[in-house]
């Protein structure tokens, strides 16, 4: 199979390449550096893997690139942490919709006169901003408040583009939903600012590798947003790759949706703990502070996995523990570097 992948210098797409490279497929991967800058992959030079630099709100270069393929997965977007929410909001939501609405005018094109199959779209859990049950099944989007961020609200609306272009069109489609991706390769983005933590400037606004880099670089007591009782499901890049792969393929898949993710919830204190205890051990009490929470820092985010389970036979097998011990040294690596 030959799959287009937008986005494909991202965090997550970084994963998803290299399992479908493995897999034997062919992939085109299309990105526009604009929020890491350059960046080199493990398999920037594979035979079966083509990169183009471009943006992916060009609509014709997008016809002709998802015409060649059997399968697209659209996963460009601007994104960040919670602090990038609030300093581009308008932006996240008027250039992702741009995104959005290219990608489906060419899998339509591509699936009306070519032979594309399916579009696989990239949501998020920011789609379950306003939830207000837990765990949160799939079917809940449908009956809880919309995001109050603009980001969480356009990631909506991917979904509705997806579930109204199989109305109109017949395109089929699969809603993926990963749920706090943590693992290696997210950089410095090009627009993050500067976040003052405590004595420690922070620029990835993700709170794995922030804890991970202000416990390294000595911060005591630790810095945390508001009382640090935020409930969040981190999950591994590589399993979240391996559930949207499936899920591409899985003939169970097509019009559905599906939460990818770990079931195990983990508070921020309990996660700032358990990196403190891996880089300090005994030999330093672990103390905290708060610092003032933002907006749309969402207190408590537990996906419903059920559906992916027994529909997909997905489930996401990675403890938080086992991916803190590949976090925590890429980390220091990083910041030796000067990257973080």
């Amino acid at each position: 199979m030959k799959v287009l992948i937008t986005g494909s210098a991202g965090f997550i797409a970084g994963y998803l390449v290299q399992q479908l490279l493995e897999a034997g497929h062919e992939v085109i991967g299309l990105d526009n550096y604009s929020k890491y800058g350059a960046v080199e992959r493990s398999y920037q030079n594979h035979p079966a893997y083509r990169f183009i630099e471009a943006d992916a709100r060009d609509v014709e270069l997008m016809k002709e690139l998802a015409s060649e393929c059997d399968h697209f997965i659209a996963c460009a977007a601007r994104i960040g942490g919670i602090s990038y929410f609030h300093e581009y909001a308008y932006d996240l939501l008027a250039e992702n919709e741009r995104i959005t609405a290219a990608a489906f005018d060419a899998a339509l094109h591509a699936f009306k006169h070519h032979k594309l199959q399916k579009i696989t779209v990239l949501s998020s859990s920011m789609v379950f901003e306003n939830a207000t049950v837990f765990p949160s099944p799939e079917a809940h989007v449908h009956e809880c408040p919309p995001p109050t961020s603009t980001y969480g609200f356009q990631k909506l609306a991917c979904e509705y583009f997806a579930r109204g272009a199989w109305e109109q069109y017949q395109l089929p489609y699969t809603i993926c939903r990963p749920f706090n991706c943590v693992g290696v390769g997210e950089s410095r983005a090009l627009g993050d600012k500067d976040i003052p933590s405590g004595n420690i400037k922070l620029a990835m606004s993700h709170v794995v590798p922030d804890l991970v880099q202000k416990i390294l670089k000595g911060q005591d007591p630790l810095h945390v947003l508001g009382a640090g009782n935020q409930v969040r499901c981190y999950t591994y890049g590589g399993d979240l790759a391996r559930g949207i792969i499936t899920a591409m393929f899985h003939p169970a898949a097509h019009n559905e949706d599906f939460n990818l993710s770990t079931p195990v919830a983990t508070t921020v204190l309990e996660l700032g703990e358990l990196i403190w205890r891996k880089v300090h051990g005994d030999s330093k009490p672990f103390r905290t502070v708060s610092d003032p929470p933002y907006p749309h820092d969402v207190q408590m985010r537990i996906p419903e996995t059920r559906k992916a389970r027994e529909v997909l036979g997905f489930e996401a097998s990675t403890g938080l523990s086992e991916v803190l011990d590949e976090v925590i040294p890429w980390v220091e690596r990083e910041i030796a570097e000067n990257r973080i």
